[in-house]
């Protein structure tokens, strides 16, 4: 992976975080982005995240597309870039299964 690539992910991850913390209510539901993959063209970006409780993913995932046009506007002007990559939500799996096996290696 290329040096500029990884420095974008880690900004994207950052500031789509800090832009969701202020713009979206998610009530009591906890909403947490873990990564965040931009293509080799640096036109995309998957969005990843996780949420707490999990049967409130659909729900969360709505919201976030939903309100997807105006959280891209805001990274539009946050970011000081060309192009910024066009952005898309996804539930983090990885981490899903990770929990998955935290919570088998404890009930053993």
């Amino acid at each position: 992976m290329s040096f500029r690539k990884e420095i974008l992910n880690s900004l994207l991850r950052k500031e789509v975080s800090k832009i969701m913390m202020k713009e979206m209510d998610f009530g009591k539901t906890l909403v947490t982005v873990t990564q965040a993959k931009v293509s080799n063209d640096l036109s995309e970006a998957k969005i990843l995240i996780t949420v707490f409780p999990e049967s409130e993913e659909k729900n969360a995932l709505f919201e976030l597309q939903k309100n997807i046009y105006h959280l891209q506007k805001i990274l539009n002007k946050k970011l000081k870039m060309k192009k910024v990559p066009k952005i898309s939500f996804e539930i983090d799996q990885g981490m899903k299964n990770l929990y998955k096996i935290d919570k088998i290696k404890h009930e053993i």
